[in-house]
């Protein structure tokens, strides 16, 4: 997406008019790997969340699960969060702990809470 943009405050300016000319009230972020610019939250204040596969503030960043594994816990878990201008350091919504064993089983269980709770979490923002 960046590379569509000459910078991430262009990528940004115009995910914020695609999204504002919609009416969009909520932004959830699942699966976005890039840090937003402090314009485009300022354009959505307190109205953006993600999904990250770990206990926050454990393990923030691009692989909590490799960094869960390797740090030899015994539970991980999803956190569903506040974006702000930090790397997954917003507000905590919601955490629900996962134990790591059995680990051949841990990123599809992780999955299966992320798509369980992001949806939870966003259906009680929306209420609100």
């Amino acid at each position: 997406m960046l590379e569509e943009h000459e910078s991430r405050a262009a990528r940004d300016a115009a995910m914020a008019n695609w999204l504002e000319a919609y009416g969009v009230e909520l932004v959830v972020c699942a699966g976005y790997m890039y840090l937003l610019t402090t314009a485009f939250l300022d354009r959505f204040p307190g109205r953006i969340v993600n999904v990250h596969p770990s206990l926050l503030p454990a393990f923030p960043g691009a692989r909590p699960i490799a960094d869960a594994l390797e740090a030899g816990v015994e539970t991980t878990g999803v956190t569903v969060h506040v974006v702000d201008e930090g790397l997954d350091t917003g507000p905590v919504l919601r955490q629900e702990p996962l134990p790591i064993e059995p680990r051949e089983t841990l990123v599809a269980r992780i999955h299966a809470v992320e798509h369980r709770l992001l949806p939870e979490v966003v259906g009680e923002l929306c209420a609100r």
